[in-house]
């Protein structure tokens, strides 16, 4: 019991001391202690309670007087508060009175000072925003009026200068979100503009390299002709030699100033003056201030790559006209002109080694197109002018910096192809040429006809010169005409090889080389197929022997010909020779081979109309028809050798060997047919009556042989042709068998020629015509002889055969 006391007291002290929130836990300790704890508490509070009461009375006994004389002090202080109260409301009232006339004046003051504030404010804010409405015042006046370069300029100051000054305004929020969608549109009209421009410059690509064209050939043409009248100048006074080349200068530009007086003045415009490049330059500009100049880039060299495709596609008809070509050509120099422009006046946009890379596509092309389209082309003249628009065409884009080395070596391949078309159109001439001769000498009738020849064609006989006139050249017609023609291939050949940038060695080679391939291939072949034509006879074969053997000799005058063309010595090393004597040599032979076809064809026409009675008894007592009329044939033909050229002594000596050849040949073959014609197999029997008239043809043959139809034959060269008959006909004539069994093979022999098998087959033909004949006589005793030795001779040669036979 007494240890709870104390420890209410403590409880108490902390109650007392303790903040009315933390109460709870030492309250809570009064319900914790021992049972009865809590009445005991409650107990020791009342008495707690009434010690603090007892301590508030004595201090309120201690203080009620002095309390009482401030409530008596207090209530007469209140009188005087009345007073002042009423005196304090009646100085307000006065005063409020006096000071309202003050209050509104002060209010108005007042007033007038915001407004005068506002003022201020609203001018300082005008004054930073009137810029601001000004430039894009005038970036809308730019734009109406397309100057958009300078409306993004004016974009950039207003984002970076004028409009952060008063970006808290609406108006300034409403334009920002607006210089966007005006970039946005200057870009696309400025895109628009650049596909207009690359239209137009599509459109106007061909007149822009007609016009690059034209010039790069005037400046050209203005060139040679100094170079022309420097080089007649060459060694004149230096003073006399400047007049002259201004002289002609002067000359020159006046002509091609009246020349070009109805052209406008066309030669003088420029890419700039055919194409307005503002939108390109314009666009260029635009994307580089907006950051996208790599897009654009990309953009322009992409639509121009396009715009190369379907400049370098030709069209399906263009080989046809040389106008196809020229627009082709003009187009592909005016896209180049342009990428040319657009590198030197941009930076960037264009690089060299894109236009290096650009070009070499299109030469590939190109030069693939042209090797394609000029492979249809069958007319000299439009390869010809293909060419000196192809040379136009370098030389134009070579003064741009474009290298063109690859079209001149396409013009090599291109020349080959020109002399081909060349040489079938001179293949035609040559034709033509041969088909209207006469075949016959040239006549004469003056000197003036006589130097008109010489001047076609370089021909000289001091031995006709002195006969008197008229007379006749020993050439025909066709001659002088196809040496102007080879002159003529040259010429033409020659404008091929003019600017070419070549040497005149190369140019005098090529020349050369064309005039051969005309020459061997071209002339020869037409030579080849005229002797081989049907309707030229004997008579126009010796005429082509003269004609060939005089052009033959020309080939030395062909070759000054082209020396004189090119200034080339013909002693240089590395000159080609023309090939003209082959040719004509080789046609001169087989002219003369067709002769003795000719001739043998003639033989055998004439043998086939022979008609023997080969079961005559006896013979007529005269050669045969067809034989006379063959010979006389013969004679009459050998006459016309004659005619052939002897002027010099290797003429006469060819003359004589052909005459000679063609003699030997015409003989030999007459004594081949009339020996296969004894032997033939479908003749059964032959009676001695036929044997004698066939030796009377033969003897005329071989007085024809004797005759010496041809000269030069020396003895009895010619009659050999016949020996094989003589020898086979005297056998059986003289019947002498025993001399010729008893001799053969020996060389002595009178029968050396009688072939053992020849002989058996003629015998054996006799043999059966005998039989045939001498049905009923054959009991006669010479007759049964004779057929005995007949068949004892039959036997013999047999035997002979089958020795040869074996024997092989």
């Amino acid at each position: 019991m007494a240890e709870s006391l104390p420890e209410h007291d403590r409880i108490l002290q902390e109650i007392e001391s303790t903040d009315t929130a933390c109460v709870g836990p030492t309250l809570r300790s009064v319900y914790d202690d021992q049972p009865n704890a809590h009445q005991k508490f409650m107990e020791k509070l009342d008495a707690c309670i009434r010690n603090h009461d007892r301590e508030i009375e004595k201090m309120c006994n201690f203080h009620h007087q002095g309390f009482v004389d401030a409530i008596t002090e207090l209530l007469k202080v209140r009188a005087d508060a009345e007073k002042l109260k009423v005196q304090v409301t009646d100085t307000n009232r006065r005063l409020q009175d006096a000071g309202k006339e003050v209050i509104a004046q002060t209010e108005e003051i007042i007033r007038c000072r915001v407004q005068q504030r506002n003022i201020t404010t609203v001018v300082e804010k005008l004054q930073l925003c009137l810029p601001v409405l000004e430039m894009y015042s005038k970036l809308k006046e730019q734009m109406s009026v397309k100057r958009y370069y300078s409306a993004l300029k004016t974009m950039e100051q207003l984002e970076n200068l004028y409009l952060p000054r008063v970006s808290q305004y609406r108006f300034c929020q409403i334009m920002m979100e607006n210089l966007p969608k005006l970039r946005e549109e200057i870009k696309e009209i400025s895109m628009s503009d650049l596909k207009d421009f690359l239209e137009s410059i599509r459109k106007h690509s061909d007149r822009i390299g007609e016009t690059a064209m034209k010039q790069a050939q005037q400046q050209k043409t203005f060139s040679s002709a100094l170079q022309k009248q420097n080089n007649v100048n060459y060694g004149r006074n230096m003073h006399l030699g400047r007049n002259r080349i201004l002289e002609s200068k002067n000359e020159i530009t006046l002509k091609r100033t009246f020349e070009d007086e109805d052209e406008h003045d066309e030669e003088v415009l420029t890419a700039q003056d055919l194409v307005d490049f503002s939108p390109v330059y314009r666009c260029l500009h635009i994307y580089s201030v907006l950051g996208d100049g790599e897009i654009f880039e990309n953009y322009y060299r992409k639509q121009r790559r396009k715009q190369a495709r379907l400049v370098l596609q030709p069209q399906s008809s263009m080989h046809e006209t040389v106008e196809g070509y020229r627009r082709y050509f003009s187009q592909i120099v005016g896209f180049f002109v342009v990428e040319d422009h657009i590198l030197h006046v941009t930076q960037g946009l264009v690089t060299r080694t894109y236009t290096d890379e650009l070009w070499n596509m299109a030469l590939s092309k190109i030069i693939a197109v042209l090797r394609t389209h000029s492979s249809y082309c069958s007319d000299p003249d439009l390869v010809l002018e293909l060419k000196n628009l192809i040379v136009v065409f370098a030389d134009t884009l070579q003064g741009y910096g474009f290298p063109v080395n690859r079209l001149f070596d396409l013009l090599f391949e291109i020349r080959d192809q020109y002399n081909e078309t060349l040489l079938k159109k001179w293949s035609g001439l040559f034709r033509d040429i041969f088909e209207a001769d006469n075949y016959s000498p040239i006549p004469v009738a003056n000197e003036e006809e006589y130097r008109i020849v010489i001047s076609k064609f370089p021909f000289q006989d001091p031995e006709l010169d002195k006969q008197s006139f008229p007379k006749k050249l020993p050439m025909s017609q066709s001659v002088p005409q196809i040496y102007m023609q080879v002159k003529e291939f040259i010429y033409a050949s020659l404008k091929f090889s003019e600017s070419l940038h070549r040497s005149s060695t190369e140019i005098d080679d090529m020349l050369r080389k064309s005039t051969n391939l005309l020459l061997t291939r071209t002339l020869s072949s037409c030579l080849q197929n005229l002797i081989k034509k049907p309707h030229i006879g004997l008579t126009e074969l010796v005429q082509i022997i003269i004609n060939t053997t005089h052009l033959e000799q020309a080939c030395k005058y062909l070759e000054d010909f082209i020396s004189n063309i090119t200034n080339i010595s013909q002693l240089t090393v590395h000159t080609a020779r023309l090939y003209g004597l082959s040719t004509f040599k080789d046609a001169r032979h087989a002219a003369e081979g067709e002769i003795y076809t000719k001739l043998n064809q003639k033989i055998d026409e004439f043998i086939q109309i022979a008609d023997y009675d080969w079961t005559m008894s006896e013979s007529d007592g005269r050669a045969s028809g067809y034989l006379m009329d063959l010979i006389n044939f013969l004679r009459s033909t050998f006459q016309v050798f004659t005619h052939l050229p002897h002027n010099n002594n290797d003429h006469a000596a060819m003359s004589g060997k052909v005459a000679q050849t063609a003699c030997m040949s015409a003989c030999q073959h007459l004594s081949m047919s009339l020996m296969q014609m004894l032997l033939d197999s479908e003749l059964k029997q032959i009676s001695m009556g036929a044997i004698q008239q066939f030796n009377l043809d033969v003897i005329q043959c071989e007085l024809f042989a004797s005759s010496e139809p041809v000269p030069g034959f020396q003895g009895d060269t010619l009659q050999l042709a016949f020996i094989d008959l003589r020898q086979l006909l005297d056998l059986f004539m003289v019947w002498d068998w025993s001399t010729y069994l008893a001799d053969y093979g020996q060389a002595t022999s009178k029968y050396l020629r009688v072939n053992p098998s020849t002989a058996l087959t003629l015998l054996e033909k006799m043999k059966d015509s005998s039989k045939k004949n001498n049905i009923f006589a054959q009991f006669r005793k010479n007759d049964r002889d004779k057929q005995k030795l007949i068949e004892t001779v039959v036997k013999q040669l047999r035997s002979l055969v089958n020795g040869m036979s074996q024997h092989t």
